[in-house]
């Protein structure tokens, strides 16, 4: 049988990422990242109280991650990645949406993350997933002056986006005015 062109749905286990994990996750950050994070880096990020670390797995294999802190009313993304062959298969995609649940369980209403200028699959997979530019950070990477797109997922953003289609009546039309 010949390989198909469209990619299949890839249906992962998301769990904790554990210090055995490393090797796999450092292989994901090495193909996905011209600037990469170290194996120290990853530890001196998750030795800290609110850094979360977790992984996508399909068949005990690792085929993504994600590191992100906890604050009081947010998680900032710090480092997420998918394996190249395994990208567009909706890994990346149920990563997010685990994100997302945590928001609601954790009365945190917005995900934050920066992303490289030079980063369009990056720009252009977050935007799918609900997240918009809202900052430019000029010259924020050390090892180039280019600059981070802030992007922002928000809870509230739904029916913020679906009140200009919502019915209107002539009371609503007054508190309006």
């Amino acid at each position: 049988m010949g390989k198909s062109s469209t990619k299949q749905r890839l249906d992962v286990q998301i769990r904790w990422l554990i210090r055995r994990d490393m090797p796999e996750v450092l292989q994901i950050e090495q193909a996905s990242f011209h600037t990469a994070w170290t194996d120290e880096d990853f530890l001196s990020c998750l030795r800290q109280r609110n850094c979360i670390g977790m992984v996508a797995e399909h068949n005990h294999q690792i085929v993504g991650f994600m590191i992100y802190e906890l604050h009081k009313a947010k998680l900032q993304i710090l480092n997420f990645a998918v394996m190249p062959e395994h990208r567009r298969m909706g890994v990346g995609t149920q990563m997010i949406l685990r994100l997302i649940d945590k928001l609601s369980q954790q009365r945190r209403n917005e995900i934050l993350l920066d992303l490289r200028e030079s980063n369009l699959d990056g720009q252009l997979f977050f935007r799918a997933q609900g997240f918009r530019a809202v900052r430019i950070v000029r010259a924020h990477y050390d090892d180039t002056d280019e600059d981070a797109y802030i992007m922002q997922f928000r809870l509230d953003r739904q029916s913020d986006e679906l009140a200009p289609y919502m019915p209107t009546n002539r009371i609503s039309d007054i508190e309006a005015a």
